[in-house]
């Protein structure tokens, strides 16, 4: 299909811009771009994530309902960050730790975070991303 849409940014609200990009910055090695004063980008391949602080406009932030993935190359390093952060998910998935690198039943290698806004995060190391196929 030619005509398929490309998905190119991925919004995730926060409360803190400032700290909001601290994170972000810390989490994904990279320093990503402040575009306007409530909004911080980050490239992530072909799509943008960007943050967005709507309480300037008088919004209350809302969390995805779902959590993000990202595929990256190094899978222990982001995990080392994450764990410096304190942002490791407590929680299990399919009964083992959800914070740990674990080969999940469907054959990814990943471990999953939250951000300080609730926002959850999943890190899937590249090279066994399952896409359905």
């Amino acid at each position: 299909m030619s005509d398929a849409p490309s998905l190119f940014r991925m919004i995730l609200h926060v409360s803190d811009i400032d700290h909001a990009a601290g994170f972000y910055a810390k989490l994904l090695g990279t320093a990503g771009r402040r575009v306007a004063p409530t909004r911080h980008y980050f490239d992530c391949g072909s799509v943008i994530l960007a943050l967005v602080d709507p309480t300037s406009g008088g919004e209350t932030p809302k969390t995805n309902p779902d959590y993000a993935y990202f595929s990256v190359q190094d899978l222990e390093g982001v995990h080392a960050r994450a764990r410096e952060l304190g942002c490791l998910s407590k929680g299990e998935v399919h009964g083992k730790s959800a914070g740990d690198v674990v080969t999940r039943p469907w054959g990814e290698c990943s471990f999953y975070v939250h951000d300080p806004f609730g926002n959850g995060l999943c890190f899937v190391d590249e090279r066994t991303v399952f896409t359905g196929q």
